[in-house]
Order: structure tokens, then sequence, then C-alpha cells
């Protein structure tokens, strides 16, 4: 532990899966200036982003034989077909660590299954706005997560928008019914009103700007106001 008049050590993160969900969060962790360590690894990564994410200062190994030391957190961040084939690999590098799964549908008891009944693990949602910073993350822990572990979970997730606790597992089917599929159903109303305007007889750039900047507007201002929605 560090003295009072010593710098606290950094927090070793650990990403498996540096796609779409996985990158969104090293992102998060990055604008949020986290005070961390932080290792990737995803194979299937395009050149020109992990070019990106090493310049801006992520080291990146290539499997679990690379890894060494103790990680605070190990973030599993991989398709959900594919977490048993990489949960056993990688089963030493969450030794000790918190473990936070985004991999969708894989409830806490298969995760412990995977990885031993003593590993503290947090599960968790975010949505696709995430990826902007403005996504919101329901998580879920299991019963070895201590208060250390809930605000390191806090620190993280809350680096790509806003986080809820949710109070049961269960809970996460009406999560993916809001917030997971959500985002598409609000892309679908911006298909819908562009379509609208153009067959009002707006020009198809017009109709875009129209629809676009009213469905980011709306959000805005539901995002700041405490007002129902009923009312607005």
């Amino acid at each position: 532990m560090a003295r009072d008049d010593e710098a606290p050590e950094k927090v070793r993160l650990l990403a498996i899966g540096a796609g779409r969900m996985g990158g969104a969060l090293i992102q998060g962790w990055l604008d949020a200036q986290i005070d961390a360590e932080i290792t990737a690894i995803d194979p299937a990564l395009s050149e020109l982003e992990y070019s990106r994410l090493e310049s801006a200062g992520v080291q990146f190994a290539e499997g679990p034989e690379d890894l060494h030391g103790q990680f605070d957190a190990v973030v599993l961040a991989v398709k959900p077909q594919v977490l048993r084939e990489v949960a056993g690999p990688y089963k030493r590098a969450t030794e000790g660590a918190l473990v936070i799964s985004i991999a969708a549908g894989i409830r806490i008891a298969t995760l412990e299954g995977l990885l031993g009944p003593k590993t503290a693990i947090v599960r968790a949602m975010p949505n696709l706005p995430a990826q902007v910073g403005m996504g919101v993350t329901a998580y879920f822990p299991n019963a070895r997560v201590n208060l250390t572990h809930m605000e390191l979970t806090e620190r993280l997730l809350s680096a790509v928008g806003t986080t809820i606790a949710v109070t049961a597992e269960d809970q996460f089917d009406a999560v993916t019914a809001v917030s997971g599929s959500g985002p598409a159903y609000v892309f679908l109303l911006c298909e819908a009103l562009e379509n609208a305007a153009m067959e009002a007889g707006l020009d198809p750039e017009a109709a875009q700007i129209l629809a676009r900047a009213t469905v980011a507007g709306s959000g805005g201002l539901l995002g700041m106001t405490e007002e129902d929605a009923s009312f607005l």
C-alpha cells in the first residue's frame, strides 16, 4: 500500500477484445484519463485501430502467454459464442482480479463455472452510444464483489456514459429490451422521419439533417431535464 506522500499505483487493466464495445471502453478510459496501465488483446483488430490505440499508450499482447503479473480488472469483451473457449486460456489472468463481462446473455453462474466460484464478477451491458461516450450500462455483481470492486466498476463503466446497478440478474431481460435494443428503434424513427420528409417534398440531404438533428436534439433535451418525458 502506498504511503500518504506517495502516488497510488496505476490500475492494471486487461481488455480481452477491443472491437466495437471493448474499443469503446478503452477509448473511454483514455478520454477520462483514468490512471491506468491498459493492456488489450484482439488479433482481429484492424492495423489502423491497433496503431491508434498503441500511440495513445495502450499495450498489446498476442495471447495469454504474453501476460505477466496481476491485473486489477479484466474486461471480457468478446462475443458470447467464443467466451467459453477464451475463458480457459485466460483463467490465470483473471486470478485475484475483478472480472467485468460484457458478453451479452452470459449469466454469472456460467462465468463462475468457467472462472471459479471465488472470482469477483460483474455482468454488464453497455449499449451502442457508449461508442461516443453517451451510453448507459446496467450491471450486476456476484457475491464476491466488494466495495472496492464496486468503486472500480463505476469508474470503468461510467467512462462511457451513465451507469445503473440492477438489483437482480433477471432484470437484464428488461435491460436488453430497453437500452440494449432501444437504439435500433431510435434509428428506425430517424429513418422514418427522413422518409416522411422526402415524401413531403424535401431533398434527401435536407431530410437527413432535419431528422437527425431532431432526434439528437430531443435526446439531448431529455438528458438535461428532470421533467417526465410525457410533459415535454
